[in-house]
């Protein structure tokens, strides 16, 4: 269409600012503080960081405690934050688990949606918000505020995302790391290490005590220096004493016997953090031990070897009570008792939430119900003396089983982004882990859908950066040639093109195409699937003609072949039609579409998503032919079907949605469109979120329909916010930047500015013609474009 803004209706999902919010009055709170231990013993280390942060004069504080693991560092900064916090001196408090970039980006959004009622639907734009507000500006009433960063994996992470200086402001942040650019700006290392003997001995003291148990203080001295003062072996060895009922003679005792049983298992001196190794190992297997005799008996051991795999900050509860994992802790239960047998009696999810209990009671693990997308917490060092134990071929089987607990929960529609962010999480640490083991004997599952997840959620850069890696490694492991290699190379290009190179993706699938071929020969299945792969990302970059014509001799190898009624004859069928449509023959692909649906509803049945989907071709392919009007009750229907099949929150039923709003604009009801893609796109944000590429699309179209609707301002205000957005999640040079460039500098036009206009679309030519070429569609549609804005600037 020439001189005017592009309507991407062929994109499915939709996106819309929330309701207005209100801003939360202060004083105000983001953020769950972690409950303070059991028996929280003050310490130096306290005094030291309340010294600096008051004597610190106009700066923003930033106090980094560093430490190794199990010191207490986490304990220290919520003790802080709680005592400022119950004093009054800070009006807000925002407490972010911090261990990845995207963690610390989220807390931030959070803050900015409850603090200054920022847009949830836009967490980028929403972090930038707060952390520009926490800077004080002149005339602003001033606010008290504390930012607590806990357990920052890498110094890297928090690049541009420190909290600004003013002198209203402190933050707190927790990390193992002590690298340089911790430090500066202000920054000050407070360095968390060991409890001191008398800390050691008054934590114990307090926390038998509270259990109505007294020892003599030379016993718990003693104790104390066998367990090397650290915090995390003290607080198993004393949990460990108040369910078994023994002294601390006694478990001094066993300790003794343990680390000298142990002496030839543990991992090299010095591979666990300051060397506590043995201390770590013997009160974990004394622990593991005691657990493991609760009932149900012998579950627990196997329970923590399955949660050693996954992600130390939080593990779903459905996860670990997953058919997968049930099966695991039946076949892996201890046995328990002299005759070392057990009956063989299956093992339920109320048995592994039980067995949840045990691992808590003893200080193994944290189980907290009520956060079941977190429900389950493992210190690090926990994990690492569990594994340390495994042999190698438990190490892989169990690795693997932890994958097959992620796949077997893992929804193929991922409503619920907070558990998807989850799941991609204990994904990333099994991956780090036990990458080794998700590829032998071949690729495990986890490995794809993982990759998809990150993908569908938005993130297609990150899904191509995934899919490169796994392309590559595949290959080391199984070989050029092997199936899941050809099918992880198909993938990569996939996710390339998904990402904005259709010239790379065609590329990559032809050579795909050659490997393939040789390796499986001309008619098999995965050969006909990559030619139309191929004739598909040609069509993408701009050869529709070169696509129709690959379809159409493609659709006699897969009759021949897989015969006229076969599913993937009929997809090549439906393919052949769209394609046919984009070459301008919108009448042979109505009459393509006839036929195909009288098939497909014969073969498949009235209901299957193929069906719908060569239902929704037929719609607008009729509408492109001049009859929207019959388009739009067309759509109509079949939305109907498709909330009665499929429900209201499927992606296709959305994608329908969208087309029914699209046509109706184009049916003369502009502000009916409007009005239709607004009712829809808070459902949309929440079934496939806010960075999602057909959520900006569609953004897109809800701007177009704004603007067709007499609103040309306040289309070009929301294009100039959505180029922003696309820019950030796809890049510079995909075609949906190059799409919302073109109609920002439309829309500018229309509201007034031709001259304008007609610049930013000369710039928009020239890097079309560079990314996509001189003769695709949407570089000539750029060229009539800006003819058409120099005449109306007068030139």
């Amino acid at each position: 269409m020439a001189n005017t803004g592009y309507l991407a209706i062929d994109r499915f999902t939709l996106v819309q600012q929330a309701a207005p919010r209100t801003p939360a009055a202060w004083p105000h709170q983001v953020g769950v503080l972690p409950p303070r231990a059991l028996s929280f013993q003050h310490r130096t280390e306290a005094d030291q960081l309340r010294a600096a942060v008051d004597g610190g004069g106009t700066a923003v504080l930033t106090q980094v405690l560093t430490g190794t693991g199990g010191v207490g560092k986490t304990q220290l900064a919520a003790d802080y934050a709680r005592t400022v916090w119950d004093g009054g001196e800070v009006d807000v408090l925002v407490w972010i688990s911090a261990s990845s970039r995207s963690a610390i980006t989220a807390g931030y959004a959070q803050a900015g949606v409850e603090v200054l009622a920022a847009d949830p639907g836009d967490p980028e734009q929403a972090a930038r918000a707060f952390l520009a507000w926490l800077e004080h500006k002149a005339g602003q009433k001033p606010c008290r505020w504390l930012v607590v960063l806990d357990d920052v994996a890498d110094p890297a992470d928090m690049r541009g995302l420190w909290p600004p200086a003013s002198r209203h402001g402190r933050a707190l942040v927790t990390t193992r790391r002590r690298e340089a650019a911790l430090t500066g700006a202000g920054r000050r290392l407070v360095h968390v290490g060991l409890f001191m003997p008398w800390e050691a001995a008054a934590y114990l003291t307090a926390v038998l005590a509270a259990h109505d148990r007294h020892e003599q203080a030379d016993q718990i001295n003693d104790l104390a220096a066998d367990l090397g003062h650290l915090p995390l072996a003290l607080a198993q060895a004393a949990a460990y004493i108040i369910d078994a009922d023994l002294t601390c003679a006694s478990y001094r005792e066993l300790l003794a016997d343990r680390i000298r049983r142990l002496a030839d298992l543990l991992p090299e001196p010095g591979a666990l953090p300051d060397d506590q190794s043995a201390t770590v190992a013997a009160t974990w297997s004394l622990s593991i031990e005691r657990a493991n005799q609760i009932r149900p008996a012998g579950l627990a051991r196997p329970m923590l070897e399955l949660a050693s795999m996954l992600d130390p900050n939080g593990i779903p509860t459905p996860v670990l009570t997953s058919r997968p994992a049930l099966i695991h802790l039946f076949e892996h239960r201890t046995p328990i008792g002299m005759s070392g047998i057990h009956q063989p009696v299956p093992v339920s999810a109320e048995d592994a939430v039980l067995a949840l209990r045990a691992l808590h009671r003893l200080s193994l693990i944290d189980h907290t119900p009520d956060t079941p997308h977190q429900a389950v917490r493992v210190h690090q060092l926990i994990q690492r003396a569990t594994r340390d134990t495994l042999t190698p071929d438990q190490h892989y089987r169990f690795a693997r089983t932890a994958a097959d607990t992620l796949t077997a929960i893992w929804p193929e529609i991922e409503r619920d982004t907070v558990l998807a962010q989850a799941l991609r999480a204990n994904a990333t640490t099994l991956i780090r882990t036990a990458e080794d083991a998700l590829y032998r004997p071949d690729i495990h599952q986890v490995l794809h859908r993982f990759g998809a997840s990150l993908g569908e959620s938005g993130q297609v850069a990150a899904a191509r950066d995934h899919y490169q890696h796994l392309a590559a490694t595949t290959c080391h492991y199984l070989g050029p040639d092997h199936p899941d290699t050809l099918a992880t190379r198909s993938n990569l290009a996939t996710w390339r093109g998904k990402a904005g190179d259709v010239v790379g993706a065609a590329a990559a699938t032809e050579e795909l195409l050659l490997d393939t071929v040789r390796v499986l020969g001309p008619d098999h299945p995965g050969v006909l699937t990559a030619r139309g792969n191929l004739a598909a990302w040609r069509g993408k970059a701009g050869d529709a003609a070169g696509a129709a014509a690959a379809y159409q001799e493609l659709l006699l190898d897969t009759v021949r072949v897989l015969g006229p009624d076969h599913p993937d004859t009929l997809a090549t069928q439906n393919q052949l039609g769209a394609w046919r449509g984009r070459t301008g023959d919108a009448a042979g692909a109505v009459a393509a579409y006839e036929e195909l649906l009288l098939d497909m509803v014969r073969v498949l049945g009235p209901d299957h998503p193929d069906t719908f989907g060569a239902r929704h071709q037929l719609a607008f392919w009729r509408g492109w032919l001049g009859d929207a009007t019959g388009a739009v009750a067309a759509y109509e229907e079949l939305l109907l079907d498709m909330v009665r099949v499929l429900g209201p929150d499927h992606p296709d039923t959305l994608a329908t949605q969208n087309h029914f709003a699209a046509w109706r604009g184009q049916a003369g009801d502009a502000a009916g469109a409007a009005a239709a893609y607004q009712e829809l796109l808070l459902d949309t944000v929440r079934v496939l979120g806010p960075d999602h590429p057909d959520t900006l699309t569609a953004r897109n179209n809800l701007a177009y329909w704004r603007g067709q609707a007499g609103d040309a301002a306040g289309a070009a205000a929301a294009t100039e916010k959505l180029l922003l957005d696309t820019v950030r999640v796809l890049g510079p040079d995909h075609p949906d930047t190059l799409t919302a460039r073109n109609n920002l500098a439309y829309w500018r036009g229309q509201a007034g500015d031709a001259a304008g206009a007609a610049a930013a679309t000369e710039k928009l030519l020239a890097h079309c013609a560079r990314v996509l070429g001189e003769d695709h569609p949407l570089t000539l549609t750029t060229r009539s474009n800006l003819a058409r804005w120099q005449e109306s600037a007068g030139d």
